[in-house]
């Protein structure tokens, strides 16, 4: 998984996702942060075209470049000779420069990520569980982190920018849904995770729902065409998703914009139910366990889940039905160019399931609407805890925050 890899595009189609930089003083952090998210986009640039995309003076630009990597966040490569004048200098991210650890806590599992600045995964743990309970859950973070954190020199050490956490909001009103002790679960109720980890570390510490987590790594690692608004889903233990809207993550004002899973859809025999109800993972283990099939595969095997059989195709083409309507719904509402599907699954059923998806669309009446294209996720199984991580990334090196997020 290529989670590191830049988006390759052209400048002048930049200059238009970013907006213009400032030559007034008391602007340079946003400035820095404007010159990093331009050369995070194109893998490398140089002084000169940086210039021409934010409009800012050729000096305003050599000083911000050389503070960036004085601070230890940008690299200069080979010139480029062979052009008219001087050989141009291309400047890249630093993969050095700084460090971010995602955790996601999901009702069947938790991973931790080590990523550096461009993206690239240092170091990951996992572990799976029948349902999150805190003090495992907790443990687990704290003795994972001293395993990455020992994996890094003392210099990268210092230079890890935060910790992101990837949980769904109120998980204390799953337990039913999957088979834990409601008195274990309401202990997440009373567990403020994020400041129990702050407490032990001695860098930020953010807390963003999962699936809108995942969104947010798409829109920060995704390779491909940049997309300026789209809808996301991803389909774990249970749907969910998200929503970019200029470029940017959409959250709204209590953090739950784009809480897909509660859209309802046709469900069993044409009545309602919503999305979580029929395109979760924890539908085809439910199918799976009724017959008599052990299905902790789904869980600790997402690369490789074999061959269910005949339960897999019902479980595509309900979940492929039940999308198709919520991508139908969404865009009723907002005039998306893209709807994108990920999840905790192989890449092959990730691709029936798209191509299923699209196939359904095509018997839904949408007269009046504009569809978007569907297409697959490019970040996969891990987009949850790499989003995680991008919370301290788009907190403190990107335009805007492009992971609206709450510090500890």
């Amino acid at each position: 998984m290529e989670t590191g890899s830049a988006r390759q595009n052209a400048p002048e189609a930049s200059a238009n996702l970013l907006q213009l930089g400032t030559n007034q003083s008391g602007m340079r952090a946003q400035n820095e942060r404007l010159v990093l998210s331009l050369v995070r986009q194109h893998g490398s640039l140089s002084k000169s075209d940086i210039a021409r995309m934010t409009k800012l003076s050729a000096q305003t630009i050599s000083v911000i470049m050389r503070e960036l990597e004085q601070d230890g966040l940008l690299l200069k490569q080979e010139p480029v000779r062979g052009k008219i004048g001087q050989p141009s200098v291309p400047i890249s991210l630093n993969p050095d420069g700084a460090f971010f650890l995602g955790l996601k806590i999901g009702r069947r599992s938790a991973e931790l990520v080590l990523i550096d600045f461009v993206g690239e995964v240092r170091g990951m743990l996992q572990s799976s569980y029948l349902y999150p309970a805190t003090e495992r859950t907790v443990a687990f973070a704290r003795d994972g982190i001293e395993t990455l954190r020992s994996r890094l020199t003392p210099d990268q050490q210092r230079r890890i920018a935060g910790l992101g956490i990837a949980m769904p909001f109120q998980l204390w009103n799953w337990a039913d849904a999957i088979g834990a002790p409601r008195d274990d679960m309401e202990e997440w109720r009373r567990l403020d995770i994020r400041g129990k980890l702050q407490a032990d570390l001695d860098f930020p510490v953010y807390l963003q729902n999962d699936a809108t987590s995942a969104c947010g790594a798409e829109l920060v690692f995704g390779r491909g065409s940049p997309m300026r608004n789209f809808v996301y889903f991803y389909i774990g233990a249970f749907a969910g998703g998200g929503v970019v809207l200029n470029g940017k993550l959409y959250v709204g004002p209590t953090g739950n914009a784009g809480a897909l899973g509660s859209m309802p859809v046709p469900g069993p025999r044409g009545k309602p139910a919503q999305l979580i109800d029929v395109a979760s993972i924890a539908v085809l283990e439910s199918t799976l366990t009724a017959g008599g099939t052990n299905a902790s595969f789904l869980w600790t095997s997402p690369e490789n889940w074999g061959d269910i059989g005949p339960e897999l195709d019902r479980w595509i083409e309900q979940a492929a039905g039940a999308l198709a309507y919520a991508i139908v719904a969404a865009s009723a509402v907002i005039d998306f160019e893209t709807a994108v599907i990920d999840g905790w699954m192989p890449a092959e059923v990730k691709s029936r399931l798209v191509e299923s998806v699209a196939a359904a669309l095509t018997s839904i009446d949408i007269e009046g609407l504009e569809i978007p294209k569907v297409r697959e996720g490019t970040v996969g199984i891990h987009a949850r805890a790499l989003g995680g991580a991008s919370l301290a990334l788009s907190e403190r090196f990107l335009v805007g925050g492009a992971m609206p997020a709450r510090e500890a």
